[in-house]
């Protein structure tokens, strides 16, 4: 009688586990409403096949009886997403490459292609690798356009290779430089409501999306074994988060007539989040004089300057120092000399460029990492040596967690930085995202052209962002690595090609969702991750743990079960 009891069991789940795609289709076209809907109009975006891994794990959740944890698994993995292409022969990425578009093409999707064989990729972290130099690379690059042919693909070319150049990581001594780049956004800025201590640990974590080599003590965090139940039907399961409308609202711009004047240009969802006052923009990225308003004369101030006594006589001993030749010294501000490995990473980017965009059908976006990472005048001119001018448009976020308000005011300043440059104008005067958004304003209303059409479009990731950047408590570890298996991130805004902004091309799931990001030792001898305590899987391996905290914390909420329409 136990024998057969069992048998019944395990038949039972194997065939629950095997109808379950066809018992809970309306969950999967709740994913993808976004993309099914009116966005199909435009694009409508491919969903490639899952990871085994995560169908393993949408049968033992159905298996136990957690229909309602498998559901919202099923219908994550069943979202549109990129493809990821990387260490693979030539020979290989052909035939794989052909097989996705062709598969897309028959369905009349749209694919997304992530391209990541970059020689000295990832800085040699956790997801280090690459092809084996430029001509492995070139070699490469040539088998994914003949693997494409004259089908309509979009590219996300070599996340991390501008915004990780091999200059960025061949010594240490870099990471304090990148640190001094990466300043607050919005949403991270302390309020007058914290406490001073808190204010104070917030302005020590504002760059929570670091890159490896910098170095953030976090504090042991033990999560729960358990994850945290899932919320009704109905309900939203992403823990509550202050609105970027309150937020603004308690902003000094956002009380002042400027910042509530209407920016023809600007959407009206655009602005969000409030930015710091001018009096509180970090020094290192301080907009030039000449784009700040002169203070007009006060009364008391004299009418004229006491005159100065005459300055004294050089000693004739002392020799004047030689001032070199104009043509000599350059731009004071870029180096003289490129390290080879940096050279060679713009070659690699230039031919991918060239060699895909000739293929007619292709939208080719490069790496400009993040708003918490570089400042626009220092992503802009890597963008524009790497062949910006002839590629589509650039890529935000990619693998990363900012919020969709922080990716689309970066991504606004970048692209008028580029149109700026384009007419001869120096990076280094562009509007930060470090301005107050007043400030901000006013330099594109002077300088930012009015047909978008003239300007540099942009694509973002919003796989993992539904909760924003993680920032871990003071403690002692060397390296918080915030982006790596980060706690408690949730699934962001479903992809999409209607974006309702004019120089947003598409919101993507680029970073695959339940993927692991690493083993992520932050700074420790390891093998135990010490935020999560468990040994993370590697790179690219899927992370049921994480899958399931990705679906449990979504916002927007992914909803399991179909509802009546007028409830």
């Amino acid at each position: 009688m136990r024998k057969r009891r069992k048998i019944l069991t395990v038949s039972t789940a194997v065939v629950a586990a095997a109808t379950l795609p066809l018992l809970i289709s309306p969950v999967v076209s709740a994913a993808a409403r976004e993309d099914d809907d009116d966005s199909s109009r435009t694009a409508r975006l491919y969903a490639p096949p899952p990871d085994r891994d995560s169908y393993r794990q949408v049968a033992r959740l159905a298996w136990r009886g957690d229909f309602r944890d498998s559901a919202g698994l099923l219908a994550m993995v069943r979202t549109p997403q990129a493809v990821w292409y990387g260490d693979e022969s030539p020979e290989r990425v052909e035939a794989l490459v052909r097989r996705t578009t062709r598969s897309a093409d028959m369905q009349g999707r749209l694919p997304v292609l992530a391209l990541y064989n970059i020689p000295g990729r990832d800085c040699g972290s956790y997801s280090s690798g690459g092809a084996d130099g430029l001509a492995a690379y070139e070699a490469w690059i040539d088998a994914v356009a003949e693997g494409i042919g004259d089908r309509e693909v979009l590219i996300v070319l070599e996340p991390d290779s501008l915004s990780l150049l091999p200059s960025d990581c061949a010594d240490e001594s870099n990471a304090d430089q990148t640190a001094a780049e990466q300043q607050p956004t919005a949403e991270q800025q302390p309020t007058a409501e914290q406490p001073a201590e808190e204010q104070l640990a917030a302005g020590q974590q504002t760059a929570v999306e670091q890159q490896p080599a910098v170095e953030q003590p976090p504090a042991v965090e033990h999560p729960p074994t358990d994850l945290p139940p899932l919320p009704d039907p109905g309900a939203s399961t992403s823990p509550p988060a202050a609105s970027a409308a309150q937020d603004a609202a308690q902003s000094p711009d956002a009380q002042s007539p400027d910042a509530q004047a209407a920016d023809p240009r600007l959407p009206a969802s655009e602005d969000p989040a409030p930015k710091p006052a001018e009096a509180q923009e970090p020094s290192g990225l301080e907009p030039s004089t000449s784009q700040t308003p002169a203070p007009e004369p006060s009364a008391e101030q004299p009418g004229t300057l006491p005159e100065l006594p005459p300055l004294p006589t050089p000693d004739p001993v002392t020799p004047d120092p030689v001032t070199p030749d104009a043509e000599d010294v350059g731009d004071l501000d870029t180096p003289v000399v490129e390290d080879p490995e940096t050279a060679a990473r713009y070659s690699e980017i230039n031919y991918a460029v060239d060699a895909l965009t000739a293929l007619g059908n292709t939208s080719v976006y490069l790496d400009a990492g993040h708003a918490g990472w570089h400042s626009v005048s220092s992503i802009v001119p890597r963008l524009i040596k790497a062949g910006i001018d002839r590629a589509t448009g650039f890529a935000l976020n990619v693998s990363h967690y900012q919020t969709d308000p922080d990716s689309a005011w970066y991504g606004r300043l970048i692209s008028s930085c580029l149109a700026y440059a384009d007419e001869g104008g120096d990076p280094e005067d562009c509007a930060d995202q470090s301005w107050s958004r007043r400030h901000a304003r006013r330099w594109l209303h002077a300088h930012v052209p009015d047909d978008p059409g003239r300007m540099k479009h942009f694509v973002t990731d919003t796989s993992r962002n539904g909760q924003g950047p993680w920032a871990p408590r003071a403690g002692a570890h060397l390296d918080a690595q915030s982006w790596c298996n980060p706690p408690a991130r949730g699934l962001g805004r479903r992809p999409t090609t209607r974006t309702g902004d004019a120089l947003l091309d598409a919101a993507l799931w680029v970073k695959t969702p339940g993927e692991s990001d690493g083993r992520c030792l932050r700074g420790t001898d390891g093998p135990l991750d010490p935020v999560r305590g468990t040994v993370n899987p590697d790179a690219g391996e899927w992370f049921p743990e994480q899958a399931l905290e990705l679906v449990r914390y979504a916002e927007p909420s992914v909803e399991v079960f179909r509802r009546t329409h007028g409830r």
